[in-house]
């Protein structure tokens, strides 16, 4: 079935790295607070596309098997993916930020679901999976 875009919550140590979208009008949710990700790319999976966007935005190639958990989620213009995955804190240093947004931040889950600015689709996707995954009491 097809999709059109996948996001990635990405854990560095406990906390998520999360993205300031731009301050653009003719985006979604100009000036809040974004998982890397965006839209599908030719017959890109959903794996490949969350993958290929984490590289471009914050310069971190992830492998695929470093996917522990997706969940496909009906939108108004079709499907959208939702990943997550886990990587040591120390990985924070070998971000290297792309062209997209006004910058990064490292967030703890339940910092991201309490923030004004997170995007709130994004904030109960992240619910599901820490519900999903045990780890809804995660650090605030």
């Amino acid at each position: 079935m097809g999709f059109i875009g996948a996001k990635l919550a990405l854990f560095l140590g406990q906390d998520l790295l999360v993205l300031l979208r731009d301050e653009r009008p003719d985006i979604p949710y100009p000036g809040h607070w974004d998982f890397p990700g965006g839209g599908r790319e030719g017959t890109e999976t959903p794996q490949e596309c969350a993958l290929r966007e984490t590289q471009e935005e914050v310069g971190l190639r992830l492998e695929l098997s470093e996917l522990n958990y997706g969940r496909r989620y009906l939108v108004e213009d079709g499907a959208s993916w939702f990943f997550v995955a886990h990587r040591p804190a120390e990985t924070a240093a070998e971000i290297q930020f792309g062209d997209e947004g006004q910058g990064w931040d490292l967030m703890a889950p339940t910092a991201y679901l309490a923030h004004p600015l997170a995007i709130p689709s994004f904030k109960q996707r992240l619910r599901d999976y820490l519900e999903t995954s045990g780890a809804a009491g995660a650090r605030a």
